[in-house]
């Protein structure tokens, strides 16, 4: 006995019936919101006043939640993601002490030119 999938038929949108410039504009939009974290802790990285401990802090965070192996795999029900909350919250704890509004402005600068608004 074989099952199949259901059979759907997808239907293709005209570029006339999306508005491409909508899209774009919510695209940014939404980049923007993710690039802000990122950019202030790479402009805290940067920054010859963030304390060389915050910085391996950050850099230590941002690698294990990048690197695909963990602690705790990730498969593993409700614990499989607390090891990276433990080093999300290290990252926030460290970014919140140590952001200065040097860094906001410098991030907030680069992220107007990587993700520009008035298009």
């Amino acid at each position: 006995m074989t099952h199949s999938a259901p059979s759907v038929d997808a239907e293709v949108l005209e570029s006339s019936v999306v508005d491409e410039a909508l899209l774009l504009r919510l695209l940014r939009r939404a980049g923007r919101a993710v690039a802000r974290p990122a950019l202030e802790c790479l402009e805290m990285l940067l920054d010859p006043d963030t304390p060389p401990t915050a910085k391996l802090t950050v850099l230590a965070a941002l690698t294990y939640l990048l690197v695909p192996l963990d602690v705790i795999p990730d498969f593993i029900p409700a614990a499989g993601f607390s090891d990276d909350l433990v080093a999300m919250t290290a990252l926030l704890g460290v970014c919140g002490r140590h952001r200065s509004e040097a860094v906001r402005m410098r991030a907030q600068r680069r992220l107007d030119r990587w993700f520009p608004l008035g298009r």
